[in-house]
């Protein structure tokens, strides 16, 4: 079995990738709305903090009753706590990725947990 996992992408509204990928340490999910279509529910979580990375399109994100636009390339971090609600531009569609891990884990990144070969 090999040490690695690949998705190939497609255009589904949302596909979740811990266990396409067997993921161990985060959710992530990729999202794809049409123009004017909304996220048909708010959430929040106990534990875990989002980090949205919009991919294309613009919209807006409604954070604790608070109405936030977005647009490709911005990326959004979103506390457990917080309520949150995504939706696409009237004129948009609108596709990001989210992240999801538990809040306060990461212990160490980049140079502190790479090691070059």
């Amino acid at each position: 079995m090999a040490n690695y996992a690949k998705w190939d992408s497609t255009q589904d509204g949302r596909t979740e990738l811990h266990d396409v990928l067997g993921l161990t340490g985060a959710e992530i999910s990729i999202n794809n709305l049409p123009a004017g279509a909304g996220v048909p529910f708010v959430h929040h979580h106990k534990k875990n903090e989002e980090i949205y990375i919009i991919l294309s399109g613009k919209g807006f994100a409604t954070l604790d009753g608070e109405k936030i636009e977005f647009k490709a390339g911005d990326v959004i971090k979103v506390a457990p706590s917080v309520k949150r609600q995504f939706s696409a531009a009237p004129d948009s569609p609108a596709s990001w990725a989210c992240l999801q891990v538990k809040e306060n884990s990461l212990e160490e990144y980049t140079n502190g947990d790479g090691v070059i070969d």
